[in-house]
């Protein structure tokens, strides 16, 4: 029978029968690749299983067992630990320490048999990694290998806890006659992976590329094989790194982990508000402590503003880590509701430490650091400030606001300005929690001395 060919945009996954320059479904431009489709030797007329539908009631489940990798921060994000023949996909920028990150903590679990399979690299360049990350490993295997045939069958006679492919974009199948990274080999790749995964219930770690979009590359439907998602992600100029869940069969996609990359491999951040924060703020101006949540996780950030007259005519609008369109509407509301001009000025914001927020929550801190840098007035060192403001000027109530000042109240915070309404007691906390409803309002309270 003669093999067919369908084409595939690598961006969203739609389907096409002959090659196009434009995706008519996502709009990118020559993201369509060659897919061959190999028709099955027997007609397929309906899925035939001795399975019987049960009642809910009588279906007995079981709580998941987990395998503790013996990282805090990824066990978090994991829900509590890798689960026995899940499929785990790890993506994120070239260099932003993907590699770092699984090999440390295959050399974490001691004595406990694991396998690091990599297409990319030599095993001597692994060995060299593997010599700065602190770690001991008795029963930690390396290969080499681009087939997938060999990898599994190297699985198969070791039996190992864990195992790790880097990266799936560098695997073949010797079933699929398609060049390394294609569409059709990556997917072809994944599902043996998952069967092979479920079959012999061992965790499989896929390392996978992004796109320059940010996204993970390969076919879109890469995402819907696997059971958990992994973004690792953060600026290379900077030493944080966060690990985020995008998707995640065995818990929850709200929580995230944090890293400090230094000589040694990663670092895992317990504490990121007395990281994140300088302790030399004191008396400068354009800078407001804001109490944001990422996931379900509270911390401090410092966010820095600069204003200046525009020099050159046209005023400048940067922000680094915050949305720049949220930044443009928050100058706007500020001129329109609170009456300061900004029109001819330059606004630079900057979210310390590296980190991307996009927490609405921290709309009152920018809006006052911005306040601060045009007027010129050092805002109270002691103040932790959060709130989302709307178009009309008025303060909106935030989530999980009892974390927020919770986090303030542990690192010696005096005061916090909170939205009116959050339905709190006051008498719960030792820090002073101040209510405004207002941006004029919030404004009097921080410039007052």
């Amino acid at each position: 029978m003669k093999s067919k060919s369908q084409y595939i945009c690598s961006a969203c996954g739609a389907k096409a029968p002959q090659l196009l320059g434009r995706c008519p479904v996502c709009g990118e431009w020559g993201t369509y690749e060659e897919e061959v489709i190999i028709p099955s030797s027997t007609k397929a007329t309906g899925i035939h299983s001795n399975t019987k539908p049960q009642r809910l009631e009588e279906i007995e489940a079981q709580a998941e067992t987990r395998i503790d990798v013996h990282n805090g921060e990824l066990n978090r994000v994991l829900g509590g630990g890798l689960v026995p023949g899940s499929l785990v996909l790890l993506g994120g920028e070239p260099g932003i320490g993907k590699s770092t990150l699984a090999l440390q903590v295959l050399m974490q679990l001691g004595d406990q048999k694991t396998l690091y399979a990599s297409g990319e690299e030599s095993a001597k360049q692994i060995k060299l990694r593997a010599e700065r990350i602190a770690g001991q490993p008795t029963n930690l295997f390396l290969m080499a290998e681009t087939s997938l045939e060999r990898i599994l069958e190297q699985v198969r006679e070791l039996q190992p806890e864990i195992v790790v492919i880097d990266s799936i974009q560098t695997i073949s199948t010797e079933g699929i006659d398609a060049t390394i990274g294609s569409l059709t080999q990556v997917k072809e790749c994944a599902v043996r992976i998952l069967q092979f995964a479920k079959e012999q219930n061992i965790p499989f770690i896929l390392i996978g590329h992004i796109t320059k979009e940010g996204s993970l590359a390969g076919p879109k439907i890469l995402e819907h094989i696997v059971d958990t998602v992994l973004q690792f992600e953060g600026d290379q100029h900077y030493m944080y790194r966060i690990l985020r869940a995008q998707k995640n069969r065995f818990g929850s996609t709200s929580e995230i982990g944090i890293y400090e990359m230094q000589q040694g491999g990663l670092r895992e951040v317990t504490n990121p508000s007395e990281l994140l924060l300088s302790t030399a703020r004191e008396g400068l101006s354009g800078i407001a402590i804001a109490g944001a949540v990422e996931g379900v996780r509270p911390f401090l950030i410092e966010v820095q503003a600069l204003v200046s007259s525009a020099a050159y005519g046209t005023p400048q609008r940067s922000s680094t880590g915050f949305d720049p369109r949220r930044l443009n509407m928050l100058l706007a509301v500020l001129e329109k509701r609170v009456g300061f001009k900004l029109l001819l000025k330059d606004v630079f914001l900057n979210i310390a430490g590296g980190l991307k927020v996009n927490d609405p929550a921290i709309d009152l801190a920018v809006m006052a650091a911005v306040l601060s840098s045009n007027m010129d007035i050092a805002l109270d060192a002691q103040t932790a400030i959060t709130g989302e403001v709307g178009l009309a000027g008025e303060i909106r109530p935030v989530a999980r606001i009892e974390q927020r000042i919770r986090e303030a109240e542990k690192l010696g915070f005096q005061r916090m300005i909170i939205p009116a309404g959050q339905k709190i007691n006051a008498k719960d906390y030792k820090i002073q929690l101040v209510e405004v409803s207002k941006v004029a309002d919030a404004f009097r309270i921080l410039i007052q001395k």
